[in-house]
């Protein structure tokens, strides 16, 4: 219900955002469009009236004088020009400029005022015009509004020794009243009905865009309560072609890693049990010998002579030998499964290691009838290895070789080489390992056939491993059964510069 609720909220927000992008884009697309379409209408009138100032001179000083004999302006003739223009279009003014832009006359100007806006009109733009014949858009000079620009329509005149301009603002101030009163009417208008279409177009967009958007998210909700529920097989499909495939491939990795851990600690479990089993069985054994080994010397104290005496107590030493091997054995792994012995690795030579244990070892083959030899090949290199821990995985490996060895039987240490490594070998002429127990005997606490459990609790090629391990290395096994085993592992070479 909580990764619903999340969901939920998600979703909405996810709406709202996009939403509210789609109205800013509307808005704007709204703002941009008036602007425009402003622009345009003032270009397309421009265009299409640049040559009414041409045109009145043209029919209008054709006959009659811009000026009156005295040289000031004739503004009977401007008022009918004015009356004429105004007639057709209310939105005009006309303004004759001599040559350097001054307003002479216009029929909206109050003259008489000294105090109106603009005496004198910026010539460049006018200039421009009517260089490029009017085929362009340009703004000029306002003479009733300081500081705006109007569109306008501008020719040259010469009459009667007089020379200036006709400049004609195309857009006046009627124009101009009408067209904001209008303008902003159409932008209500248009505003509100695109306000509006943007609106359900957003609901309606926002829906299905969220819809699709989430899918995928969906998906992934759906399989991780699916798996927070106990389907631990649950998994995003496809996760390389979802949308959020990271956080898909994620899930799946993090819902492997998971079940690969509860696996683990099942198995971990039934070892756990097996270990109770196993210990229990195994330091029972000896600890049964040795409390009646002691109490029969109690008792029988004063009846036992001294070889007697001896022989108990001879027993009672190996019991406890062996009770110290298992503690030991179960001591140490424990360190190495905690990851708390850090090799200290230095170089030396193991043909003289592998001696020295085999030295230790001769004694305990030869009660048992084992040939316990080694073969080494030529200029055996120097290895780079933790000494004590290569000594503890030896022994380990010998101890086994002589226990599953039979009377008579042999246990031989090989070592060679490569360019890179030494590779050392403990073959033995056992009763060899099925292929089945092979795939299991590295495994702490597992040993494999029955008939052959004679001491420990299944450690000791564990502890082997783990100590390969802590070498970068690895250890395997060849066998077949009534062939013998060989256990086969190497140790980087070391080579003096």
């Amino acid at each position: 219900m909580k990764n619903k609720t999340l969901s939920n909220k998600l979703i909405a927000k996810l709406s709202i955002t996009f939403l509210l992008i789609i109205i800013l884009i509307g808005i704007t697309f709204i703002v941009l469009s008036l602007f425009f379409s402003y622009k345009f209408h003032e270009e397309t009138t421009q265009k299409l009236n640049a040559n009414v100032a041409k045109h009145l001179i043209d029919e209008k000083f054709k006959n009659t004088s811009p000026f009156l004999e005295d040289g000031s302006v004739n503004e009977p003739l401007f008022g009918d020009i004015m009356h004429n223009m105004m007639a057709v279009n209310r939105g005009i003014e006309v303004y004759l400029l001599n040559e350097d832009g001054a307003i002479l006359y216009s029929v909206v100007l109050n003259h008489s005022n000294p105090e109106n806006p603009i005496k004198k009109v910026d010539l460049q733009p006018v200039k421009e015009f009517i260089q490029h014949d009017g085929n362009v858009h340009i703004l000029g000079d306002d003479p009733l509004n300081k500081g705006q620009r109007k569109i306008f329509s501008a020719a040259h005149y010469e009459k009667d020794g007089h020379q200036g301009y006709i400049y004609i603002v195309l857009a006046g101030k009627a124009y101009q009243a009408v067209s904001h009163s209008l303008y902003s009417s159409y932008i209500m208008k248009l505003g509100l009905g695109a306000f509006v279409v943007t609106i359900i177009f957003a609901i309606i967009t926002g829906l299905l865009s969220v819809w699709f958007l989430t899918k995928n998210l969906r998906s992934i909700i759906f399989h991780v309560n699916r798996f927070r529920e106990g389907d631990f097989e649950s998994r995003i499909p496809n996760p390389e072609r979802s949308d959020l495939s990271t956080l898909a491939l994620t899930f799946n990795e993090m819902a492997d890693t998971i079940v690969k851990n509860i696996e683990e600690i099942k198995s971990v479990d039934i070892l756990r049990r097996e270990l109770v089993a196993n210990v229990s069985h195994d330091l029972r054994t000896p600890l049964t010998v040795m409390q009646g080994y002691i109490e029969t010397l109690q008792i029988k104290k004063d009846n036992l002579n001294d070889q007697e005496n001896n022989e108990y107590l001879d027993i009672i030493k190996k019991s406890t030998r062996q009770l110290a091997k298992l503690v030991s054995q179960l001591f140490e792994y424990s360190k190495l499964e905690a990851k708390q012995i850090k090799p200290k690795k230095e170089p030396f030579a193991i043909t003289d290691l592998i001696y020295d244990i085999q030295t230790n070892y001769e004694l305990i083959a030869k009660e048992k009838n084992i040939e316990l030899t080694t073969q080494f090949t030529d200029k055996t290199p120097l290895v780079f290895a933790d000494i004590s821990l290569v000594e503890r995985a030896l022994q380990n490996l010998i101890d086994n070789a002589l226990k599953f060895t039979p009377e008579k039987g042999r246990v031989t240490i090989l070592v060679d080489h490569n360019r890179e490594n030494v590779i050392i070998r403990i073959k033995d002429s056992g009763d060899g390992i099925s292929v089945e127990d092979q795939k299991y005997i590295f495994e702490r606490f597992r040993q494999t056939d029955s008939k052959l459990k004679k001491t420990g609790i299944g450690l000791g090629l564990a502890i082997v491993k783990k100590i390969m391990e802590l070498h970068e290395t690895d250890i395997k096994v060849i066998s077949k059964p009534n062939e013998g085993s060989v256990f086969e592992f190497y140790l980087p070479s070391y080579h003096m510069s």
